[in-house]
Parts: C-alpha cells; sequence; structure tokens
C-alpha cells in the first residue's frame, strides 16, 4: 500500500503529511517549553529582591554555543537549496558542518555541566564561606581552588543556598579540615531554585540538539540512499528536519538571554 502525499501536497491543507506533521509537533513543543519559560519567570519575579543568584555561567561559552547554532542553523538551509538544486554533493558538506556544530554544542555544554559539579560552596562551622572549584579530597580535609565570600555575600543568601560569584576575585588553593565543614555542596540542580531550573531548561534543550542531530545524522548517513530512488520524498525530509532544528535553535536564542544575562 502506498503512503498518500509524501511528496505533493494535501488538498485540504496545501501541505504534504509530514509538513502537516512536524508543525503539529512543534506546537506541542512550543507549549513545553512555554510552561518551562513561565516558570522560571514566576520563580524569579517572586524571589525576594537581591536574592536571586548572578554571575554563576559562563557568558562567553554561552555566546560560544549560541553562534555555533546559528551557523547550524544556516548550514540546514543551505542544505536543503542544494537538494533542490539537485547539488546532492553540498548537500552532504552543509549536513556533515552541521553535525559538526552539533558536536561542538554539546561539548561545550558538556564541559559547563561538569564545572557546576567540580564547583563547590562550602559553609564553615565559624560562619566563613568558601566558594570554588574542587582539587582534592581526602578523609581529614578539603582543597579548593577558590575564594572566601564576603560576609554579605555569605550571610542571609548563603543560608537560603544563594551563592554569588564576583566578576574579579582572586582564586588560590584553601584547604579546611572536615571537621570545621558544617554544610558542603556543589553546584548542582540541587544547590538551589536557580541551578534547578538551569539543568532543567538546559538539559532538555540539550536532549533535543542531540535527538535532532540523530536524525540529521541518519538522512545524512543512509537515509540518503531514498535521494537515489525518491528525490522529493527525500528532499521534503530534509526540510521537515531543519524546522525542527531551526526550533531548538529558537529556543536557545531565548536561553542564553534568560539564563547567562539577565
Amino acid at each position: 500500500m502506498e503512503i498518500p502525499y509524501t511528496a505533493e501536497s494535501r488538498p485540504d491543507t496545501g501541505l504534504y503529511n509530514a509538513k502537516v506533521g512536524i508543525w503539529l509537533f512543534l506546537a506541542s513543543e512550543v507549549m513545553l517549553f512555554g510552561a518551562l519559560f513561565s516558570t522560571y519567570i514566576l520563580l524569579r519575579v517572586g524571589a525576594d529582591p537581591g536574592k536571586w543568584p548572578h554571575g554563576l555561567l559562563n557568558v562567553n561559552l554561552g555566546m560560544i554555543n549560541t553562534i555555533v547554532l546559528i551557523c547550524s542553523s544556516i548550514t540546514v538551509v543551505m542544505a536543503w537549496a542544494s537538494l533542490k538544486l539537485n547539488n546532492f554533493g553540498k548537500f552532504k558538506m552543509f549536513q556533515a558542518i552541521t553535525l559538526l556544530c552539533a558536536v561542538i554544542f554539546v561539548g561545550i555544554k558538556s564541559y559547563e555541566y561538569h564545572d557546576k559539579f567540580t564547583h563547590y560552596e562550602i559553609q564553615l562551622k565559624d560562619g566563613r564561606v568558601v566558594d570554588g572549584h574542587m582539587k582534592e579530597q581526602t578523609k581529614d580535609q578539603v582543597t579548593v581552588s577558590g575564594h572566601y565570600l564576603h560576609t554579605e555575600e555569605a550571610g542571609a543568601e548563603a543560608k537560603e543556598g544563594h551563592s554569588h560569584q564576583t566578576a574579579e576575585v582572586k582564586h588560590e588553593e584553601i584547604t579546611v579540615k572536615r571537621d570545621d565543614i558544617k554544610y558542603m555542596e556543589n553546584y548542582g540542580p540541587w544547590h538551589n531554585t536557580y541551578m534547578a531550573i538551569y539543568f532543567t531548561l538546559t538539559g532538555l534543550h540539550a536532549l533535543h540538539v542531540i535527538g535532532g542531530a540523530l536524525v540529521i545524522g541518519f538522512l545524512w548517513g543512509p537515509g540518503s540512499k531514498m535521494w537515489r530512488t525518491e528525490p522529493e520524498r527525500f528532499t521534503n525530509r530534509i526540510e521537515v528536519s531543519g524546522l525542527f532544528w531551526h526550533f531548538v535553535d529558537l529556543v536557545w536564542i531565548f536561553l542564553f538571554p534568560v539564563l547567562y544575562l539577565l
């Protein structure tokens, strides 16, 4: 049985089936991310003045990832246009660049995650707070590369789990005895509300990047055999995967300023 409207447009919608399907799917994705963005806004607006963390993320890495995704959106369009011009070789080249951009994005995001899981806030029994990256742990002591937070930074905010990083601080190697530690925790999603929603939003987005890259990779590799038998249908598949990729790019364009800059 032949599936209708895989290449030609439906008379009722003016679109082929896959394009109708991807737009319906993207509508559900908008609702998903819209709910998460709304949650972020409500949590931030509801926070006490001056308590919302700032400066915990690497803006330069976030900017690089933004540029990488924008470039990948361009190459996706160029790959689809190459098929429209019957140039399969250029399609392979542009989609290879798209896949490379996806790998770069996920690699940078993995580095950021690793940075947070090795970044610790250590509250001492004498009231001081050490903030830095773990260097060494033994049975009796902990060594971090960081700095002592100022009293005003480490006061009530530290009790609430909200820590700030100053733009310019002198990092040094600090060793503290385990007996002097009152509380120690890394900057994972459990650290505070901000880190929880950061990992939720960026983690879900990263899963979308990986999923989109797997689809694009399949169509670039074994799935490209369809070009020989059904070139128009294959071109439509590239367009549909490109629409999803543009959505992923658009979500990050919102995530970057909301999480990294504001």
